[in-house]
């Protein structure tokens, strides 16, 4: 038999044989007590789970679901998807070492670093977030231990020569960990390149309904894992039944999600660069877009969120374009159903080295609407543009 495709795979696992007539889907088990038979098999952990804060059915399909999607050894789940990033940091990270990462890096992982570890003795350095192979392993020092990897970074999705920065980074001793939420586990694999550690947040594509906090840890290594574990065992970090089970629901249909949503947000993007109110779209997949090489050589799909530099326009004219949108709805976070706008130009203020860019800077998260209705859509938000530019040239401030 040929091997398995990702859709086929995370669906196999629930209509297979041999364990009697039971439902699709493993129950939700609420419970902190599980009683036992024996006094002797209280802490036989060869019969599953001796406690409730152990991972019970519907985490334990969920983690094998997503270490086998990963290419893991092991894959854990911890309840958001910044824990997810700050987990392997803490038990990676001792006081007097440094972790370097780009300075496009999303900021509550950016705070964590700043607030969190700067105060245990743990420091950081950034690098440009389009900085070559070279200069990022020329900015390592012999007190780096960690290289945090954002690729596409956030907001303004700058691509990295990953595979390279992995191989570089094992043979000189530095651990690596991949953010990889943009593809989900699905379009690019990082185990697979090198890296050490690949974390996710299962709250965008894995759950895929806007309905949930969740993030996942996988490694290849078990050596590299043992201090993950022993992490998450020592801080009590779980994830409820109820949560794991609506993510597994999720992740069957993830796949299909994922390139639909892919599908429809290079076509938004093309329509939207060909706009004379657009100055840029920021989308690796997109031709001629920053780091499309690197994403063609080692990219399989594409997320449905990019970044829109207008040309020109104030807060206000961003403002505008947003409220004359009828189907994008405002808020945070991506990877579910629905499409979403953000307006993100002052979150560039944290970097050290903000981006020129020709205008405000908006975030489109494209969901499963039909790409005509959200393009129709998007031709009122660029009109209430206008109508504010307009209003600004006859009354300038």
């Amino acid at each position: 038999m040929s091997e398995r495709t990702d859709r086929t795979r995370l669906i196999a696992s629930a209509t297979r044989r041999g364990r009697g007539r039971r439902v699709v889907a493993p129950p939700i088990e609420r419970g902190s007590t599980l009683l036992n038979d024996a006094p002797a098999d209280m802490r036989d952990e060869s019969l599953g789970p001796v406690y409730g804060i152990e991972d019970l059915s519907a985490a334990r399909e969920l983690r094998t679901l997503l270490a086998g999607l990963e290419g893991a050894a092991d894959a854990w789940l911890v309840p958001s998807g910044l824990a997810a990033v700050t987990v392997p940091l803490t038990a990676l990270l001792r006081p007097g070492d440094q972790v370097l990462t780009t300075d496009a890096l999303y900021g509550p992982s950016r705070r964590f670093l700043r607030r969190h570890l700067g105060a245990r003795g743990v420091t950081t350095a950034f690098h440009e977030p389009a900085a070559t192979t070279e200069d990022i392993l020329a900015a390592l020092t012999d007190r780096t231990r960690v290289l945090l990897i954002e690729s596409p970074s956030s907001l303004t999705f700058e691509m990295l020569d990953v595979p390279a920065l992995a191989a570089a980074c094992r043979a000189r001793g530095v651990a690596t960990v991949m953010d990889n939420t943009w593809a989900a586990g699905l379009a690019f694999r990082p185990l697979a390149h090198g890296v050490d550690v690949s974390v996710q947040a299962v709250t965008k594509y894995v759950s895929g309904h806007s309905d949930l906090l969740m993030g996942s840890i996988a490694v290849a290594d078990p050596a590299v894992g043992r201090p993950i574990a022993e992490t998450l065992e020592d801080l009590g970090w779980r994830v409820s039944p109820d949560d794991a089970w609506l993510a597994l629901r999720g992740l069957r249909t993830l796949p299909l999600r994922y390139a639909e949503q892919g599908r429809s947000a290079l076509g938004v993007a093309e329509w939207l660069q060909a706009r004379p109110e657009v100055a840029q779209v920021l989308y690796p997949p997109l031709p001629g877009a920053p780091g499309h090489d690197l994403w063609t050589r080692d990219y399989d799909g594409a997320a449905s969120i990019f970044g829109m530099v207008m040309n020109g326009g104030d807060e206000a004219a961003a403002h505008a374009l947003m409220s004359g949108l009828e189907l994008f709805g405002l808020g945070y976070s991506w990877g579910g159903f629905e499409s979403l706008i953000t307006h993100e130009t002052g979150q560039l203020a944290h970097r050290a080295t903000p981006p020129a860019l020709a205008g405000q800077l908006l975030r489109l998260h494209v969901g499963l609407e039909d790409p005509a209705d959200l393009i129709a859509d998007l031709e009122l938000g660029l009109m209430a543009w206008r109508a504010q530019q307009d209003s600004n040239l006859q009354h300038p401030a």
